[in-house]
């Protein structure tokens, strides 16, 4: 009888450790590492573009990044630093806003030859096929879109209703693609007149940030927030210093602090939705402007744009680049290094094994 409580309390430690054995396997591959934080932000170049490009929409869809311009779609792996070529989009185009929702991309409104456009084409990654859905209401390009709720909100840009006088745009236009329909929203408070947008946005705990960038003709810079559970808008602190055909994103949380980075020419501010507060970000190593900005796992990549200084000067004296450069934000954790699983686990069931020797020489 003694001998059989001994093995029962036998099997029950033994049992109990290999769950803390396997749960300590399991969790340790997504477990960040305290002591390699990174205290300083850093750069590294990678494998550029195929060609160069500017003026382009970044999006990420299962850990790879899609780079559409107006007559390329581009698929980039960051693991294996390669670029694929996909399907262009059917209406080449600039100016467009880039949305992603339940793994497909939208690109919504932009400009053609033809002037300002409506067209909604959605690319579903997985097929490499484009497809177009409903028009947006209100014609216009430079808009921002971003998902929320598996909804796609558009909003800022300008239209031409002269050809010379380029009017922004207030509205708040919102795309359903579950019903592939359109609603209005409450209106940008404080943007109109006769002007040309220079905004980005970004999407920070289901909230809308959109930054006016520059002080263009009667562009004034500003932070305004909106809020789509309540349908409501309020305005934060403006960036320090402005930044002409800037891009913006935002990083998660989940590896580096939240936060909004905007990006253009030899400016980085990052924004702390927290706080209300700005701070400056090492600037990239090749200036540039009208770039494609995108996140993987709170890690930043920049690419293409178009160098020079177009300010004051015809658009043939700034270039397209193809570059790409990795951004790691100040206070970024790496993942668990996932090679490290497999002699982990091997340790342990040694472990385990050493562990019920002893119990049993004991018993």
């Amino acid at each position: 009888m003694l001998l059989m409580l001994n093995m029962n309390r036998f099997a029950s430690r033994f049992n109990s450790f290999l769950v803390i054995v396997f749960a300590v396997s399991v969790s340790l591959s997504t477990f960040p590492l305290p002591s390699v934080v990174a205290t300083e932000d850093s750069w590294t170049t990678l494998e550029p573009m195929p060609t160069a490009e500017a003026g382009l929409g970044a999006a990420v869809v299962k850990s790879k990044i899609y780079v559409v311009a107006e007559e390329v779609n581009y698929e980039y792996d960051p693991d294996a630093d390669t670029w694929t070529p996909r399907t262009p989009m059917p209406t080449p185009r600039a100016g467009f806003g880039v949305a992603v929702c339940q793994d497909k991309i939208y690109c919504i409104g932009g400009y053609t030859s033809d002037g300002e456009t409506d067209v909604n084409k959605v690319y579903d990654p997985s097929t490499d096929t484009w497809e177009t859905r409903t028009s947006m209401p209100t014609s216009r390009t430079q808009v921002v879109a971003n998902e929320v709720d598996e909804k796609i909100y558009v909003m800022a840009g300008y239209t031409f209703p002269h050809p010379s006088f380029p009017t922004l745009c207030n509205k708040t236009e919102v795309y359903d693609p579950a019903t592939d329909s359109w609603t209005e929203k409450a209106q940008m408070p404080n943007y109109q007149g006769i002007a040309m947008s220079d905004d980005v946005s970004a999407v920070v705990d289901n909230k809308i940030y959109i930054f006016g960038c520059s002080q263009r003709e009667s562009n004034t810079l500003f932070t305004q927030i909106y809020d789509p559970e309540t349908d409501t808008w309020s305005s934060g602190t403006i960036m320090p210093t402005e930044i002409y055909h800037a891009s913006g994103a935002a990083t998660t949380g989940e590896f580096a602090p939240k936060r909004i980075h905007v990006m253009g020419r030899t400016e980085h501010q990052i924004y702390d939705p927290e706080t209300d507060s700005w701070s400056n970000g090492t600037s990239m190593p090749t200036p540039r402007q009208s770039l494609g900005l995108a996140v993987i796992n709170d890690t930043l990549f920049a690419i293409g744009g178009s160098v020079g200084d177009p300010l004051g000067s015809p658009p043939s004296s700034y270039e397209p680049t193809s570059t790409n450069e990795q951004y790691i934000p100040v206070g970024y954790i790496p993942e668990f290094p996932s090679w490290i699983i497999l002699p982990l686990l091997i340790t342990l069931t040694f472990a385990a094994i050493f562990y019920k020797k002893r119990l049993t020489n004991k018993n």
